[in-house]
């Protein structure tokens, strides 16, 4: 079954300037952003994007100072308005909503984190945190009770007195985090928001989001310019170039295969070995034996590429089957049945393991390492010229 989009942008285009309609059939002819505001004085912000973003995903909006990635993510929930496209969230179009309409979508369905981290300096961390809370007219018994139970998630319990002041900047975006949290809306937009913080900091909040993502699941929008935050963070990442959508799709897409120059340029000194993930690399497991007796292993094991497999019965993974081994028990009896005396371990790797973490077992071991899941099930084989190809060919780039 196909994801379900939660939020569709569809063949959005914004000029900022007096009469932007007014110039938008030379925008549709190809005319540029520095043709455009020469010839007419309206400047291009953003030129027919077509976006969708599935329900439960971080989806992250990447691109240098002046790519459109702030002016796109305030098109979702409309403090810029496009001048032509459509905006559409959970099959609603944004852009058909009136006054009272977009205020009620605005405070329950769409929360913003800031890079500034926008707390009101004369307000208390709680009063901060339950403000989205108080402006629905939830009463403040209910709303104090929601926001001490967010402080207390993102790290905060005991400082609901405290004001702005003094926190530090990462405590602040904390709050600021909460604050977002704390309406329960179901999209988060995230505007450059931790790109204020120290590199240390930056971390821990990046290490905070994913975590408060697997138990939380909501759709949200990351805006960055740092390609690494992107890779760490997104499920799905768009670069944009100058108003313009040059490619999307899945980290280790975008990683491996470039589409452009422009996104090239962006990738070439990224560090793969801690980028990408076992699971975006490894190849299908085709070594595997599932007999029953030593005769039928044998069996399935000359049909292998490698003189070795991998045992799997209904427990998932078991360890490695040579065939020099099995050919010695066949001698004896080759109906017999398997048997742990036969199996060596050779020990296995997870799907979601950092390509960095197991360099050294795919070195200290002649075998192809079995890549196996939590439930047991072998996934794929992870080999020493798997990592090679993909390694070898960011060094040659960096280079």
């Amino acid at each position: 079954m196909a994801e379900q989009a939660l939020i569709e942008i569809c063949e959005l285009y914004k000029v900022f300037g007096k009469y932007p309609a007014s110039v938008m059939s030379q925008v549709h002819e190809g005319a540029g952003k520095d043709e455009l505001l020469a010839e007419t004085g309206h400047t291009l912000g953003l030129r027919d994007i077509n976006l969708k973003i599935n329900r439960g995903e971080i989806f992250v909006i990447m691109g240098l100072s002046g790519s459109g990635k702030s002016t796109l993510i305030r098109h979702f929930n409309r403090l810029i308005d496009p001048t032509e496209g459509k905006i559409l969230v959970d099959g609603v179009d944004v852009m058909e909503l009136n006054k009272k309409e977009l205020e009620q979508f605005r405070r329950h369905k769409m929360s913003m984190v800031f890079q500034r981290f926008g707390l009101l300096p004369h307000k208390t961390v709680l009063e901060n945190v339950s403000y989205g809370l108080a402006v629905q007219g939830v009463k403040k018994p209910v709303r104090h009770q929601k926001a001490t139970e967010w402080l207390e998630t993102v790290g905060l319990k005991g400082y609901e007195q405290q004001y702005p002041s003094q926190l530090s900047g990462g405590q602040q975006q904390r709050v600021g985090l909460a604050r977002a949290l704390c309406t329960d809306a179901e999209i988060l937009l995230m505007d450059e928001a931790f790109s204020a913080l120290d590199p240390l900091i930056r971390s821990e909040m990046q290490d905070q989001l994913i975590e408060l993502q697997d138990k939380l699941h909501k759709t949200i929008v990351f805006i960055t310019h740092d390609l690494d935050e992107a890779l760490r963070l997104g499920d799905k990442i768009a670069i944009l170039k100058d108003g313009e959508l040059v490619q999307q799709g899945k980290p280790e897409e975008i990683l491996l295969n470039p589409a452009t120059e422009y996104v090239e340029a962006f990738v070439k000194d990224v560090n793969r070995a801690r980028a990408l993930t076992v699971e975006t690399v490894m190849n299908p497991p085709i070594s595997r034996i599932t007999a029953n007796t030593i005769g039928e292993a044998l069996e399935q094991m000359k049909k292998l590429p490698e003189d070795y497999g991998y045992y799997v019965n209904e427990d998932g993974y078991q360890g490695i089957l040579l065939q020099e081994t099995l050919e010695q028990a066949a001698e004896d009896n080759a109906e017999a049945a398997l048997n742990e005396t036969l199996i060596e371990e050779l020990e296995a790797v997870s799907p979601d393991a950092i390509l960095e973490s197991v360099i050294p077992e795919t070195l200290d071991t002649e075998y192809h390492l079995p890549v196996v899941d939590e439930e047991g099930s072998l996934q794929g084989e992870l080999s020493r010229s798997n990592l090679a190809e993909v390694l070898g060919d960011s060094s040659r780039q960096a280079a």
